[in-house]
């Protein structure tokens, strides 16, 4: 494993980033009504893109600037120590650009939300599982 300080650094930041992604997730979905359901499952997607990038980062394995998950895990599981299923992130794919923009997309609705929630939860705790003390947060609210 990678222990190099200036790469754990760089992943803590990246993971501070993604449980701000999850936290306003969850407050989101807990609105009593009204809820954006493709906010929800924007940020869902993004706190399991960070998530990935941040274990990439912390063993000091390059990536593109890309927002595929399915790429993003493919090059985690070159260390060998991920094992997330295929089936457990691949969803939230589809929110990276359909959540955010309009077009001819099928409305997301409240269980996609929670379900998407589910999963950005299961992307943090097996990437979390593999992280260095030094590469997270201090303080961590987690």
């Amino acid at each position: 494993m990678n222990e190099r300080p200036e790469l754990q650094q760089e992943a803590r930041r990246w993971v501070a980033k993604a449980e701000h992604d999850l936290r306003n997730a969850e407050y989101v979905l807990g609105m009593p009504r009204g809820c954006p359901t493709d906010t929800v499952c924007f940020h869902c997607q993004q706190a399991a893109e960070k998530y990935l990038k941040a274990l990439l980062i912390s063993r000091g394995i390059d990536f593109p600037r890309t927002h595929d998950l399915v790429l993003l895990r493919g090059r985690a599981e070159e260390t060998g120590e991920l094992t997330l299923r295929l089936e457990e992130l691949q969803p939230l794919n589809r929110y990276s650009v359909e959540a955010r923009y309009p077009g001819d997309w099928e409305p997301i609705e409240l269980h996609e939300a929670t379900e998407a929630l589910a999963m950005a939860r299961g992307v943090r705790d097996a990437v979390r599982a593999l992280l260095p003390p030094a590469a997270l947060p201090e303080g961590d609210c987690s």
